[in-house]
C-alpha cells in the first residue's frame, strides 16, 4: 500500500485513462502523463511485436518523473499467441504499471513485480476478483456496469463494497465514469482510482477514426447495445455503429467463440467498423484535447470534494 500511496501522491487526479482498442495510442498515453493521470495503452494496439518496441521505446523515452506514470494492458487469455513475446519487451522496458485482462494474471505477477512494476488485474465479477488476488497482484481494476467495451453486469455500489472485504489492495473502479463528481464518488465507494474510457475516445489525441469521435459526442446511454456476438465476451456498442456494420441491434445472434490469436494476423474489419463506448458516452459533447478533458475532471472533482 505504500507503493499505491506514492502512485496515487503524483496525480493530479486519482484517475487512469483507461487502455481502449484501436483509441488508445503513443499521444494519448503521453498527454495523459503529462496532464496529471495515468495513461495506458493495450499492448495490441501496436499491430506487430516491432511496433509494441516502437511505442514502448517513445513512451519510455518521453516520460519524466515529473509526469504521472504510465501503463501497459495486457491479454492473458490462452488463445491470445503474442503473450510471452509481449512479457518479454515489458520486462526490457519495466512500465510502471502492467494491466492485465481476459485471463488470470498468474503468468505475469511475479515477474512484473521483480522490477518493482505493479500488477492490476481487470475482473469483472468477484469470482475473478477473488482468484486475481490470490494470484498475488497489486490491484483489481473492476469493470461494473455500465462500462464501455467488454463490461461487467454488478452494479459499482455492491462491486467495490463486496471486493474490499476481502482485498486490501489498490482498487480501480471502471463503468460509466465520464465526471470529477464520479471519480469523487468512486472514492466515497471504497475505490482508490477510477478507470475512464469513453471520456477519452473524442480526444484529440486519440487514434479512434474521426466517424467513430462524431458518433460518439452525438450518442447516449439509450444509443448503447450490450452484445457478446462479436467477440465473446459481454461489450457494450454504440448501436449506430452496428446498423451501420449490417448488424441487427435488436437480434445479435449467439455468443462468440473466444479466439484472439495474434493482432498481426487478426480480421479487424468487425472491430474497426463497430465501435464501442460506455453508458458514460453522455458526458462526451465535442472534441477536446486530453489536457482540457482533464482540467474540466479535476475542477468538477474538486467542487465535490470541496
Amino acid at each position: 500500500m505504500n507503493k499505491i500511496a506514492a502512485l496515487k501522491a503524483r496525480l493530479r487526479i486519482p484517475a487512469i485513462a483507461a487502455p481502449m482498442f484501436l483509441v488508445s495510442g503513443i499521444d494519448l498515453v503521453l498527454a495523459a502523463c503529462r496532464a496529471g493521470i495515468i495513461g495506458a495503452f493495450p499492448a495490441n494496439n501496436a499491430r506487430t511485436i516491432d511496433d509494441l518496441e516502437v511505442w514502448l521505446q517513445t513512451i519510455t523515452a518521453e516520460t519524466t518523473n515529473l509526469d504521472a506514470p504510465w501503463a501497459v494492458n495486457i491479454m492473458v487469455h490462452r488463445t491470445y499467441l503474442r503473450m510471452d513475446e509481449e512479457l518479454a519487451l515489458l520486462l526490457r522496458y519495466r512500465p510502471p504499471i502492467v494491466i492485465t485482462a481476459l485471463g488470470s494474471p498468474k503468468a505475469v505477477v511475479s515477474a512484473i513485480q521483480g522490477y518493482g512494476g505493479l500488477v492490476f488485474a481487470d475482473v469483472n465479477s468477484l469470482t475473478y476478483a477473488r482468484k486475481a488476488a490470490e494470484a498475488g497482484v497489486d490491484g483489481l481494476v473492476l469493470i461494473a456496469s455500465g462500462a464501455g467495451g467488454h463490461t461487467g453486469m454488478l452494479s459499482p455500489f455492491a462491486f467495490v463494497p463486496a471486493v474490499r472485504e476481502f482485498f486490501d489492495g489498490a482498487i480501480v473502479l471502471g463503468g460509466a465514469i465520464g465526471s470529477g463528481r464520479a471519480i469523487a464518488a468512486a472514492e466515497m465507494l471504497g475505490a482508490d482510482f477510477a478507470y475512464l474510457g469513453t471520456r477519452f475516445i473524442a480526444s484529440r489525441e486519440s487514434i479512434a477514426q474521426e466517424g467513430y469521435k462524431r458518433m460518439l459526442i452525438e450518442a447516449t446511454a439509450d444509443d448503447i447495445v450490450l452484445s457478446a456476438s462479436l467477440t465473446g465476451v459481454p461489450a457494450n456498442w454504440i448501436k449506430a455503429s452496428l446498423i451501420a456494420a449490417g448488424y441487427d441491434p435488436a437480434q445479435m445472434g449467439p455468443k462468440a467463440e473466444i479466439q484472439l490469436g495474434r493482432p498481426e494476423n487478426a480480421k479487424a474489419k468487425r472491430w474497426r467498423d463497430v465501435w464501442a463506448a460506455g453508458h458514460g458516452v453522455g458526458a462526451v459533447h465535442k472534441m477536446e484535447s486530453v489536457t482540457e478533458i482533464v482540467d474540466e475532471l479535476a475542477r468538477d472533482y474538486a467542487a465535490a470534494k470541496s
